[in-house]
């Protein structure tokens, strides 16, 4: 019975792999600032971005090899996050910005080939194709802080605002969405460049992924 149970529960989570990692994605970015006020030094929002790696890892754990890859991937973002407790490295934190970058588009590449293989809408389809998009704006604020460590200044902020990856998340979800407060704006050729690449292809994604799952939809229901 215990036995039946448990893998009921691991046929569970195995199935909604994809809603647990949008789910710690949204917490993330829901739950940082405010988290971040009561308790100090970023212990929160580190850890929440810990388990979206994690989750990440298994919302791709369809093969061993796509295991593999991710965990070199994610490995070093989640040293440098943890490490900077104890090390104040800035190197450091941005290899493990780099590698959360790689690791980001890893996630995003292996979901768009989970959705273009399916045959129907299915909710985690859908699920998929919403992490892709919140997947992308983090893949592009941690390029965004890598830039402003190689050209500081590459980014104005507005107020008493400090840069940080949360901060470059922000403006990262203002760019792929094209809402365009002007509180944080590129100063330099390379962050312009940078942030018009994100907003077109935000733009691409949202079109196509639509369309196919407009199209895939109706394909199936004409059957």
């Amino acid at each position: 019975m215990a036995k039946m149970a448990s893998l009921s529960v691991s046929e569970y989570f195995l199935k909604h792999r994809i809603l647990f990692l949008l789910a710690t994605i949204i917490g993330f970015i829901i739950g940082s600032p405010f988290t971040d006020e009561i308790f100090r030094h970023g212990l929160i929002p580190d850890l929440l971005l810990t388990i979206i790696f994690i989750f990440g890892i298994y919302a791709i754990s369809r093969k061993k090899k796509h295991i593999y890859i991710a965990i070199v991937l994610a490995t070093p973002m989640i040293i440098s996050v943890w490490v900077s407790y104890v090390s104040k490295s800035l190197e450091l934190y941005i290899v493990g910005e780099f590698f959360g970058a790689l690791f980001a588009g890893f996630i995003i590449s292996q979901l768009t080939s989970f959705i273009f293989h399916q045959k129907e809408v299915t909710k985690e389809v859908i699920y998929a194709a919403v992490v892709i998009y919140l997947m992308m704006a983090i893949m592009w604020a941690f390029i965004y802080l890598i830039l402003d460590y190689f050209q500081p200044e590459s980014f104005s902020f507005t107020g008493n605002m400090a840069p940080n990856l949360f901060r470059y998340l922000y403006f990262s979800f203002v760019t792929i969405t094209t809402l365009g407060y002007g509180d944080v704006a590129p100063l330099t050729h390379k962050a312009g460049s940078l942030v018009v690449l994100e907003a077109i292809t935000g733009q691409i994604y949202l079109v196509v992924i639509v369309a196919w799952l407009v199209g895939m939809h109706v394909s199936r229901k004409s059957q």
